[in-house]
């Protein structure tokens, strides 16, 4: 799953910018979606910006198990290359795994890891942007450390809360 931040508000360090109202009840939707939805993660690589990390504090309230997320500098790097290669690094007994960060490099890796072959609605929907607060769904074809663009189908694509 690749998640980006609920909306945040300002702050004079980018790294310091809190959620912003709608960004919290945005964040908690997100949690209580996933709970919902069954996608329950069992490793979380969460940016360490401020907003990154209070998205996933909010939305993990929600869900019925108590995962402490990994914060990884990558994230917050914000390139594809990087968010591929943290993704790379998790270990191998990892089977679902959340990744909660940023714009560009969330919208664009998520939209370079379709293999083809996913979901039209969710295709439509991630295509026509990433916006805060939404949440691209994937099967990887292959294990964590191997997965590469284009190595895996779009099966969701929500903004819960909006």
């Amino acid at each position: 799953m690749l998640i980006r931040h609920a909306k945040a508000a300002d702050a004079p360090v980018d790294r310091d910018r809190p959620l912003a109202g709608k960004g919290k009840r945005r964040a908690a939707a997100i949690g209580s979606w996933l709970e919902a939805a069954g996608l329950l993660p069992d490793r979380v690589l969460v940016s360490p910006a401020r907003r990154a990390a209070q998205t996933w504090d909010l939305a993990g309230e929600a869900l019925t198990t108590d995962l402490q997320p990994v914060l990884d500098e990558r994230i917050y790097d914000n390139t594809v290359e990087t968010v591929l290669a943290a993704i790379g690094d998790v270990p191998d007994e990892v089977q679902t795994l959340a990744v909660v960060g940023h714009n560009p490099s969330i919208g664009e890796l998520a939209a370079s890891l379709d293999d083809g072959a996913g979901r039209p609605p969710a295709l439509r929907e991630l295509h026509a942007g990433f916006p805060t607060g939404a949440v691209a769904v994937f099967t990887v074809h292959s294990p964590l450390a191997e997965v590469e663009l284009g190595g895996a189908t779009l099966v969701d694509f929500a903004v819960p809360g909006a």
